[in-house]
């Protein structure tokens, strides 16, 4: 027969610790305001009143007859699609090679200086975004800039006061690579932590049947760290969803044609600049959705793939 415990005060006070309060500040801080965010969604505030003046769905009415939101919000599910996969692909390729990618003889290894290659590539991501898109912004600057200084001493006369931030099919690339760039090093140091919990037997044993690097990386690393790359692709598309920081040093005015304007920019430019706050509200609710739509997705996806396994 099952008993009962009784409630202690050693019982209670932990279930206040770690339970009680964790709620508390959940619902504080984050379901409250969203909760808020919702309700001013539905109103004309413009953000300095003391009162709201409800008007029901009019905001997501005019968001979807609102070309320049729909434009955003078509940069934002491009962010979302391509930053996660080329800077995963790139950080998964760099962590096999330092983990399995030295010589074919003796014990598995990585290549030679792998820890350098380690530190030196986890700087980016200790710098702040905003100085990142500052330092970026000089690199690229079209009259003075490193990249067409480098180019065009490589004979590349074309690239003489090339303007990759000012036109519409580059200004995208761009600021895709600043973001790649500072991110590809933390998750290649997080993957090379992920295959080394592999067993090295596993490695060995894939060497003694033939299977080479990249048939040792597809078949058994990329399996064996399912787990790191489905959280690492969750967080890079949650971020690539905001990138608030580096579009606004790069591109501050959404780029040409409005070509790099994304969800973000366009809540911000509304809010502070507008004083539409009630608008900018319902921009932030639709930002919110695609979001939980995609973290469901990815853990839907993952959840049936391990079913039918």
């Amino acid at each position: 027969m099952r008993t009962r415990r009784r409630l202690t005060f050693d019982r209670v006070s932990l279930m206040v610790v770690f339970l009680g309060i964790p709620v508390a500040l959940y619902l504080a801080f984050v379901l409250y305001p969203f909760t808020q965010a919702a309700w001013y969604s539905l109103t004309s505030w413009s953000g300095f009143t003391s009162t709201q003046q409800f008007i029901g769905l009019d905001n997501y009415v005019h968001l979807a007859q609102d070309d320049l939101f729909l434009k955003a919000v078509g940069n934002s599910l491009v962010l979302l699609v391509v930053v996660p996969i080329v800077t995963l692909v790139l950080s998964f390729a760099l962590a096999c090679l330092l983990t399995f990618g030295g010589s074919s003889t003796g014990a598995v290894r990585g290549l030679s200086g792998s820890s350098f290659y380690r530190i030196v590539s986890f700087f980016p991501y200790v710098v702040p975004a905003i100085v990142i898109g500052i330092i970026w912004g000089r690199v690229y600057d079209p009259s003075a800039g490193l990249l067409n200084g480098v180019l065009t001493g490589l004979g590349l006369e074309r690239f003489d006061k090339f303007a990759w931030l000012g036109r519409s099919s580059t200004a995208m690339p761009a600021t895709v690579a600043v973001i790649v760039w500072t991110f590809v090093g933390f998750y290649m140091v997080l993957f090379v932590a992920a295959i080394r919990g592999i067993p090295a037997e596993t490695f060995e044993a894939a060497r003694l049947d033939g299977a080479g690097r990249f048939r040792t990386a597809v078949f058994i690393a990329a399996p064996g760290i399912s787990g790191a790359l489905r959280t690492a692709y969750v967080y890079l598309g949650i971020f690539a969803l905001d990138a608030f920081v580096f579009l606004a040093a790069l591109n501050p005015d959404g780029g040409p044609a409005n070509s790099t304007l994304v969800i973000t920019q366009q809540i911000f430019s509304t809010a502070f600049k507008d004083g539409r706050f009630g608008l900018a509200c319902a921009m932030g609710v639709v930002l919110a959705l695609v979001t939980f739509a995609f973290t469901g997705l990815v853990f839907g996806v993952a959840r049936w793939r391990e079913k039918r396994a």
